[in-house]
């Protein structure tokens, strides 16, 4: 279940909000006030707080850095009626992760929204990759530090997209990965239109990796899904 905090003062922003998170995996809670919002958002267990900028008591920026300065690693997508890049800026320095402008569409926000949400699930494990600092699967060595792969000892002429997708992929073994998902992790794209990249890549990978396309032993496919690195 993920929980989502919406500090709103619009009822029928909320109202609409609250209507496309219906879906069971998730579960909204929503307020208009900037001060009640920062206390839920300290004491609560929220993946995600989606946090309107013009409040009024406290307003988004204020409840924004009161959150980051509490160290919650909650992401944040801001949402406002103000369009100047100065706002914007002053958003992702005080740690919001993403900033959408009013009037928004709703495929939009949800798109940001649920992207913010699945990069966070993978944060623990990426954290767990940088501290092991080398992935070995078989005869695959993977070394994050020097940014470098070989394979049977043999280095692998990887370009940087390659390497992060494989770096990614090889560090949450057994994940099944949506195009989409790798899109927004690896070239922090958050529209979709661009899965082709990702295939195109993949394709490249396993050339590179696998000794036998027909039967790939590192990069699998989940049909239906995408694609997930050997368990």
């Amino acid at each position: 279940m993920k929980n989502i905090l919406l500090v709103e003062d619009d009822p029928e922003i909320t109202k609409l909000l609250q209507l496309h998170f219906k879906e069971p995996n998730y579960t909204l809670v929503a307020t208009a006030s900037g001060s009640e919002g920062l206390e839920k958002a300290l004491i609560g267990n929220f993946e995600l707080i989606i946090l309107d900028l013009t409040l009024p008591d406290l307003d988004g920026m204020e409840v924004c850095k009161g959150i980051r300065d509490h160290k919650v690693s909650s992401a944040i997508l801001m949402l406002t009626s103000k369009s100047e890049e100065i706002d914007k800026v002053l958003a992702l320095e005080l740690g919001a992760d993403d900033y959408v402008t009013k009037p928004f569409g709703i495929r939009e926000l949800m798109a940001r929204a649920k992207a913010l949400i699945r990069r966070a699930e993978l944060i623990p494990q990426q954290i767990i990759a940088e501290a092991v600092k080398e992935i070995k699967v078989k005869d695959l060595l993977i070394e994050l530090n020097l940014r470098k792969a070989t394979l049977k000892g043999n280095r692998l002429d990887l370009t940087p997209k390659e390497f992060d997708l494989l770096v990614l992929m090889a560090s949450n073994p057994g994940k099944a990965f949506t195009r989409q998902e790798l899109l927004e992790n690896v070239w922090g794209y958050t529209f979709s239109g661009y899965e082709h990249t990702v295939t195109a890549h993949i394709n490249r990978l396993r050339i590179k990796i696998e000794t036998d396309l027909d039967n790939p032993e590192y990069i699998l496919t989940s049909w239906g899904i995408g694609y997930r690195f050997i368990e």
